[in-house]
């Protein structure tokens, strides 16, 4: 087992937490990790990204080589794109559609959306919506994290378990909000894949 993902959105978006869900669940099954350290200005509005490999045999390196990524999990759909050239030709891009406009000169948003969903494997979401609907605006890295699961390499009960984990300090009520966070990703990218097949 093998698998190679990045992390990309800007600073506020979550994206540590979607690292640190992905991780726990990798270490509880007893697979060997490393995580780069998060590249870019981990600011709010800075962008930021992350490697993560996870694998049954040990893992020298944290660092994806271009080409290599099974999986790109974009909490803001430009930053997404900016590290597709690291993405297998087989790989997934799942990308929240809502922009964060940081720059003046951000290109047109159909102009973006257009790029990512021109890759045969992926999976545009707005994932701000979906997270309003089912919990609150602040679970849309939960919302896209649910749309990746079938594609991280982990069962998807061992990432339940880490989002309980994870918020438990948080109390029940937050828990349970990202656990529908969770599934209402899951439940949109089953339904999209499906269409798509």
């Amino acid at each position: 087992m093998n698998r190679d993902i990045i992390l990309a959105g800007v600073g506020g978006q979550g994206i540590l937490t979607i690292a640190a869900v992905i991780g726990y669940s990798a270490v509880e099954r007893g697979l060997f990790m490393k995580q780069s350290e998060v590249h870019g200005m981990s600011q709010r509005g800075g962008d930021v990204s992350s490697h993560m490999r996870i694998s049954d045999r040990e893992v020298h390196s944290d660092l994806i080589p271009e080409g290599k990524a099974d999986l790109i999990i974009g909490i803001e759909p430009m930053e997404a794109l900016r590290h597709t050239s690291f993405l297998k030709p087989d790989g997934w891009i799942i990308a929240n559609k809502k922009p964060f406009v940081n720059v003046t000169n951000y290109p047109d948003f159909e102009l973006v959306w257009k790029r990512v969903e021109e890759h045969s494997n992926s999976i545009l979401i707005d994932g701000e919506k979906i997270a309003r609907d089912v919990a609150n605006a602040k679970a849309v890295n939960i919302v896209l994290l649910g749309a990746a699961s079938t594609h991280v390499g982990l069962p998807v009960e061992d990432l339940e378990n880490a989002i309980r984990v994870m918020f438990a300090r948080k109390g029940d009520a937050i828990v349970d909000a990202n656990l529908r966070a969770f599934a209402a990703g899951q439940k949109f990218a089953a339904e999209k894949e499906a269409v798509s097949a």
